[in-house]
């Protein structure tokens, strides 16, 4: 895992929060006690992850001026968007600054808690060309659903439906191949979850399944949550020789 890149998406302007958190990026929203996104650095260093390339955005020099370089044993390279690029776009901007050629991915406001190792393993045994971590939920009226076959290739992407039904969701979590990263198109806005994984479907797409608890602070309900979800969970040091 310590040869391994990732990318967290931490760009965007946290516009259903302006009520709660109005002077900040959403990553830097307090959770007990310190940013949102330290707790998912937090975990990327329990798992063995050594370099991360923060995609900033939106009052992206404060998220620089808080973390500088370093958090714990990760090594933090920023990748600063003038403009709206979109989750796709700010992905490509990043190819750059990434050398390993299996890449995580990670939305920056939301946790998932898994097992990399696991999801990563899987990835490579499917030969996979992108792999999303699915979890889920009992209400995915916020979110698409995603239909997916036995042996886990990802069927159909589902639009929101309004519908407060339980099914699998992506969980903002992915492992990409960086060669398949580089044939993206260079436009902006350019969204990672519509126009690239719905035009890959059939073509190399799978979904991993998590158990693990999951939280989206997008909106000021959840993100009311979050400190007692991240106190409820515990973050297990795993495997760091993949």
């Amino acid at each position: 895992m310590n040869k391994l890149n990732a990318v967290i998406l931490a760009g965007g302007t946290g516009t259903r929060l302006r009520s709660v958190v109005a002077d900040r990026p959403k990553v830097l929203a307090s959770v007990a006690g310190k940013p949102f996104l330290a707790h998912l650095l937090d975990q990327l260093a329990d798992q063995g992850i050594s370099k991360v390339v923060l995609c900033t955005g939106y009052l992206g020099n404060l998220v620089q001026e808080y973390f500088g370089d370093k958090h714990r044993e990760i090594s933090l390279v920023y990748s600063r968007e003038d403009r709206p690029l979109g989750t796709g776009g700010a992905i490509v901007k990043a190819l750059p600054l990434l050398s390993s050629d299996t890449v995580l991915v990670l939305n920056g406001d939301s946790y998932c808690q898994t097992d990399l190792c696991a999801s990563l393993d899987y990835h490579r045994q499917k030969q996979a060309r992108a792999t999303l971590v699915l979890v889920r939920v009992k209400d995915g009226s916020r979110y698409g659903r995603v239909n997916f076959a036995v042996d886990g290739r990802i069927e159909k992407f589902c639009e929101k439906s309004g519908s407060p039904t339980a099914g699998w969701i992506n969980s903002g979590v992915y492992w990409f191949e960086r060669s398949e990263l580089a044939k993206l198109p260079r436009q902006a806005p350019l969204s990672v979850e519509q126009e690239v994984l719905g035009a890959w479907v059939g073509r190399g797409v799978y979904g991993f399944t998590e158990t693990g608890p999951f939280l989206d602070i997008g909106i000021p309900e959840d993100y009311a949550r979050a400190e007692h979800f991240l106190a409820a969970i515990r973050r297990p040091i795993l495997n760091t020789t993949s």
